[in-house]
């Protein structure tokens, strides 16, 4: 490297960091927020494009007969052939709605994929070729109505030679101020992990299709941003100026040995006249608060375009054979009822225990499998996020502190980044890298971990995901796949709690550096970025839940 880009790295590098510690709340000091809620400017939860033709989606989830069982053993079925219907289905079944809720006049609606105070800033797109029902271009999923808006339509032969007729791309991109308007310069963070919980949703519902998933990471934030359509000002109200979009991610959704070619797939946009772009994205809110921190840090984890990581091609033999999961509770429950029954808790009983087994099996869909979701998405990059586990009701495990090593080779480094007399006591099945770190009743240190929330005392368990931060320094951008690993392993507990009749929620306020504390770690080798808790809900019998799509919504 040169100097001037060595210089550049460091400087994104203490931007991270600046960010990173700017952004941790404290038991006497939250992160920087909006203070009050401007209700009047609660962004609008949906983007559309007006004036783009739109292709109304047939509603097939019902008729897919894949159990969710057998998807989380990497039991995949026959691959559909890839057509609207097909496609119809993948969109319900991960960025689709899956109710409506409504309370004294008021309605929301939630969705598959979940998202922090259900805000939603990710929004989807599909770029194919001529499928069965379906002309080759770029759309954007507008999920209320269950519709793919035309961006753009075309006819290049060379964009369609590019998919080699072996699957298509889904686009995630993330609008920040959906987010920032209620949790500041916190918010960040939460796009983070919600373009994670939208990866792994997509992978599931792929993966219940026959379809293998994988995050194409090699893309650059300008191609994907290209490919997407979001660098281009025709799309955006020019009077208003509605609110940008940020590229995320691109998933190839197909045959897992090819791989799109992106330069071709540019090259065919570059020779379109721009009017042949359809539609303008509305605006979501009429006022805005500016966040520097957020424009900071999103610039500082800008990626380049990119050869495949050196992890691609290292370690995965340090990782142990999978043993595929034992069956869940719901083993014969269909994963389109899974799916759409995936709810965030609200409060917890204080009183439900779960068996060790069943935890055991959770414990099993964390070890990466690079042919089952959600982790097939990462193909065979290095496993970055660690849960700790503060036990409180699991029937044959005593209360206390756990780690789960996602990659038993990091035992030792572990070892020394924590506190020297913790017990590290293998425990539980011979094939699990499970350790008791400490027997201890830990309801009030979770309560207080997590911004004093009694929901992460009241459950079963509650964990923050320990990521590996110093394998970043030379790739800021990487800080974002931190995140997003992170939310992809909180899709996966969502699911598994449904599959064993209990509730997940993810914690995106918690006081970071008491978790730290707890645990021993005392430098940024190790941060927590993300914290979660499952346990047995409560209703609130108040709510009345409407069908997603149909009559009465």
């Amino acid at each position: 490297m040169t100097k001037p880009e060595i210089e550049a790295g460091t400087k994104r590098w203490q931007a991270l960091l600046e960010y990173h510690e700017r952004s941790k709340h404290h038991v006497y000091r939250y992160a920087p927020g909006p203070g009050v809620l401007d209700w009047v400017n609660q962004p609008n939860p949906f983007r559309e494009f007006s004036g783009a033709p739109q292709i109304k989606l047939s509603l097939t989830a019902d008729t897919l007969g894949t159990q969710y069982n057998d998807i989380r053993c990497g039991k995949l079925p026959l691959p559909a052939h890839f057509n609207v219907n097909n496609l119809a289905t993948l969109f319900e079944l991960s960025l689709g709605l899956s109710a409506w809720k409504s309370y004294n006049g008021n309605r929301w609606a939630l969705r598959c994929n979940p998202s922090s105070g259900n805000l939603h800033p990710t929004e989807g797109y599909l770029l194919c070729p001529p499928l069965e029902g379906l002309p080759a271009g770029v759309y954007h999923y507008l999920s209320r109505n269950h519709v793919l808006e035309q961006r753009t339509a075309i006819g290049d032969p060379q964009w369609a030679e590019a998919f080699a007729g072996r699957g298509i791309l889904i686009g995630l991109t993330s609008i920040h101020w959906r987010e920032a308007w209620k949790y500041g310069m916190r918010a960040w963070r939460y796009c983070q992990h919600d373009c994670g919980h939208a990866i792994a949703a997509v992978s599931y519902a792929a993966a219940a299709l026959g379809w293998q998933t994988r995050l194409v990471l090699s893309a650059g934030d300008d191609e994907t941003a290209g490919l997407l359509g979001l660098n281009r000002n025709e799309g955006m109200e020019p009077a208003a100026s509605a609110e940008l979009e940020a590229a995320d991610a691109l998933l190839w959704v197909g045959d897992p040995d090819t791989r799109p070619d992106l330069g071709r797939l540019l090259q065919a946009l570059e020779n379109r006249d721009r009017a042949e772009w359809r539609g303008r994205a509305n605006l979501l809110s009429k006022a805005h608060v500016p966040w520097p921190d957020i424009d900071s840090i999103h610039h500082a984890t800008y990626k380049p375009h990119t050869l495949y990581p050196r992890e691609m091609h290292e370690l995965a033999q340090t990782y142990p054979a999978r043993i595929p999961p034992h069956a869940s509770s719901a083993a014969g429950m269909s994963f389109s009822r899974i799916a759409r029954q995936r709810r965030s808790a609200i409060s917890f009983d204080g009183i439900t225990h779960i068996p060790a087994p069943t935890f055991f099996s959770m414990l099993e869909c964390l070890i990466a499998d690079h042919s089952a979701p959600p982790w097939n998405s990462l193909g065979s990059s290095q496993t970055m996020v660690h849960p700790v586990f503060l036990v409180h009701r699991i029937t044959g495990l005593k209360p206390g502190l756990y780690i789960f090593l996602r990659n038993p080779a990091i035992l030792q480094d572990m070892k020394r980044a924590m506190r020297a007399d913790w017990l590290w006591q293998k425990t539980g099945p011979d094939h699990l890298p499970l350790y008791l770190l400490l027997a201890h009743d830990l309801r009030d240190a979770a309560k207080l971990i997590c911004c004093h929330q009694g929901i992460a005392a009241d459950s079963c368990f509650a964990l923050g995901m320990l990521a590996q931060f110093s394998i970043i320094e030379n790739e800021p951008w990487r800080y974002r796949h931190l995140f997003w690993e992170c939310g992809m392993l909180g899709q996966m507990l969502y699911l598994e709690a449904e599959a064993a009749g209990i509730r997940a929620t993810g914690i995106g306020c918690f006081f970071d550096d008491e978790m730290h504390a707890l645990l021993g770690i005392n430098d940024h080798s190790w941060q927590s970025l993300y914290h979660f808790t499952m346990g047995g809900p409560t209703e609130d019998s108040r709510l009345l839940t409407l069908p997603p799509y149909g009559a009465g919504t």
